[in-house]
């Protein structure tokens, strides 16, 4: 199994310069600890593009929560934010025929792909020098087939993908005392109706 910090470490070590990236993200919490890393060396451009996300306000409390933290945490290198609007109708297009599918199986990983495409499209379109996701920094996010699916994009798209897992040297407790120190909203599921009900069940059994 690769260790992808390590890739991350073998290209940072590369640079020369102070490459664009456009970073995927999820929410204020995932993004802090990687924000916090990766500013020291790349200027970021956050997109954050989440059509999984299936309830309104679920969605605007968690993009608003993002914009408050790259404004109140300061960065080495500039760090902006683009939004990619409310769709869940995307998200449900891509999700017919797998509603019962386990959290964490297929149409998880389409989700992935879903999210990381758009990036890696807009990524070529304006030029950036790489692209990548806060995704990995989540315990119960697969990074190995978020890597996996990165690098097919990079050739498809012919645009650098930052081989990254953040949960790595301690990233997702430093995202944890992120969100403590700024206060940021904090959620126990991904954002679709899916894994909603996922986490209600699983709540429901540990407080039998």
């Amino acid at each position: 199994m690769i260790n992808y910090q390590l890739e991350t470490d073998k290209i940072i070590k590369s640079l020369d310069y102070t490459p664009t990236l456009f970073l995927h993200a999820c929410c204020a919490p995932c993004s802090s600890y990687v924000l916090e890393y990766l500013s020291e060396y790349f200027d970021i451009t956050v997109f954050f593009y989440n059509p999984n996300i299936t309830e309104y306000d679920e969605y605007l409390k968690r993009k608003n929560e993002l914009i408050r933290f790259i404004k109140e945490k300061g960065f080495k290198n500039p760090v902006k934010m683009i939004d990619g609007d409310f769709s869940p109708d995307v998200f449900f297009e891509m999700s017919k025929g797998r509603e019962e599918l386990q959290e964490g199986g297929a149409r998880c990983f389409d989700c992935y792909l879903l999210r990381l495409e758009k990036t890696a499209l807009l990524a070529k379109e304006n030029d950036f020098d790489y692209f990548c996701t806060t995704l990995s920094v989540s315990p119960y996010k697969n990074s190995q087939k978020l890597n996996e699916i990165g690098g097919h994009l990079s050739e498809k798209y012919d645009v650098k993908y930052l081989f990254s897992d953040f949960k790595k040297r301690n990233g997702y407790k430093r995202s944890i005392e992120l969100s403590a120190e700024f206060n940021l909203y904090r959620q126990n599921y991904c954002g679709c109706v899916y894994s909603k009900a996922h986490a209600e069940k699983r709540e429901t059994k540990e407080n039998k």
